[in-house]
């Protein structure tokens, strides 16, 4: 009896198609005859692999392997004879006759470096670009759409993506006749690879373009604008689909990626859609309570009530006053931190009104101003 096909790819029965893929592809680069020229038991073990995959590959296949064993596969072939290890050399057609399919020729091009066509003429697509951008934290509240200028790779405008210079055109390569392949005899198989003098494009470029010498691609700074949306937090990176590199032979471009940084601002302090502004005042006006204007983004006058006793360190919230809030709606809000100013230096005068108040509260309260002052901050 053959070995469990699992076993021969060394994956669990539960394995994704990714991870049989993979298991293949590295045995199949293993054990290929190329790799082991002589080696029988080398041979022997890659035409079991490659017996293998064809079942695991197939969704179908494997139910039935998983349900019935090689007899399923046996059965599905139509073979009238017995199950087990001849059902299944009936079902895979033996060695000479297994198509390998797509992942096989993945494989193959892996390892001797073919592929499907013109091996040097696939498209690439271009490098994505990074810019960064700093903005106010005004700008972020509103949102804005600036200009940029960009350095980045563009179709040459002389020869037009050709390579070749104005006026001239490429060759068709006389090794490979414009294929972009040549044979190549690899043990058992007959193999295409790229071609060594046109590297795989099929053409030649007997007069490269001088103004991109031979790229077909220039860079140069390219203008263009931008919209940073409102409520962006500092640090966020914006994607720009295609404004990057052009790819090379008709390849999608790149993308741009702009990282935002949002400047501090003195009179804020940013706790992502909150706004904090530090109110300094006096002891009076803590103790009796007052009325105070506090700045705000959207130029709109904000008036806030200190209630009298308020304590050194309150936030007093003003509702949806702070930064839009970034990809939803509505807005943060704005805090006023209140904080004990405490002078310094004080007059003559002042002192003495000093000492009478604290006086006052020695004789209302039993504990004195100053320790007052210092418990409270």
């Amino acid at each position: 009896m053959p070995r469990d096909i699992y076993e021969v790819l060394g994956v669990p029965r539960n394995a994704t198609d990714d991870e049989i893929k993979g298991a293949y592809r590295k045995l199949a680069l293993k054990y290929h005859p190329d790799r082991n020229p002589g080696d029988k038991q080398s041979e022997e073990k890659f035409k079991e692999i490659n017996q293998a995959y064809e079942v695991l590959a197939d969704s179908q296949k494997r139910q039935l392997y998983d349900q019935y064993g090689f007899a399923g596969l046996g059965a599905a072939s139509g073979a009238g004879g017995p199950g087990g290890a001849e059902a299944f050399r009936g079902f895979q057609g033996g060695f000479g006759d297994f198509g390998f399919g797509d992942v096989f020729e993945d494989v193959l091009e892996g390892f001797f470096g073919q592929g499907r066509g013109r091996a040097g003429m696939r498209a690439r697509k271009g490098a994505s670009l990074r810019h960064d951008l700093t903005i106010t934290l005004e700008q972020a509240y509103h949102g804005i759409e600036m200009p940029l200028k960009i350095a980045k790779r563009e179709i040459c405008a002389d020869c037009r993506g050709t390579r070749a210079k104005p006026g001239t055109s490429p060759k068709t390569c006389p090794q490979c006749r414009g294929s972009g392949k040549v044979q190549m005899v690899q043990g058992f198989f007959s193999l295409s690879q790229a071609c060594p003098r046109c590297h795989g494009e099929g053409q030649i470029i007997v007069s490269p373009c001088p103004a991109c010498r031979g790229a077909g691609r220039t860079e140069r700074a390219a203008e263009m604008r931008v919209r940073i949306p409102a409520g962006i937090p500092s640090g966020t990176t914006l994607r720009i689909g295609g404004a990057g590199d052009i790819g090379e032979r008709g390849g999608t471009p790149g993308d741009l990626y702009i990282h935002v940084v949002v400047k501090e601002d003195p009179r804020f302090e940013r706790n992502d859609d909150d706004l904090i502004h530090e109110v300094r005042l006096s002891y009076p006006k803590v103790v009796l309570g007052c009325e105070i204007d506090i700045p705000t983004l959207n130029a709109q006058k904000c008036t806030v009530k200190v209630p009298p006793g308020t304590q050194n360190g309150t936030l007093l919230r003003i509702k949806e006053r702070g930064m839009p809030r970034f990809q939803g709606r509505g807005y943060g809000d704005l805090f006023a931190r209140v904080t004990l100013e405490i002078p310094k230096y004080v007059t003559g005068g002042q002192k003495e009104l000093l000492e009478k108040l604290e006086k006052s509260f020695l004789e209302g309260e039993g504990e004195g101003f100053f320790k007052k002052v210092f418990k409270r901050t």
